[in-house]
């Protein structure tokens, strides 16, 4: 597991305790910006995994 993957992933963790964190507070702002961050995290990480396959 390379740095990518790792940074993909945890931002992605993070942008869903952002937007469920959004949905108890009721606020779209949040929730969006939540999607946002895990679809930056998914796409991190996906990039990451191209490198590691690369490596092999």
């Amino acid at each position: 597991m390379n740095k990518e993957q790792v940074k993909g992933s945890v931002k992605e963790a993070a942008g869903k305790v952002q937007q469920k964190i959004g949905e108890v507070i009721n606020s779209p702002e949040q929730q969006i910006k939540g999607v946002a961050k895990q679809v930056e995290g998914k796409a991190e990480k996906a990039a990451g995994d191209v490198k590691e396959t690369l490596k092999k």
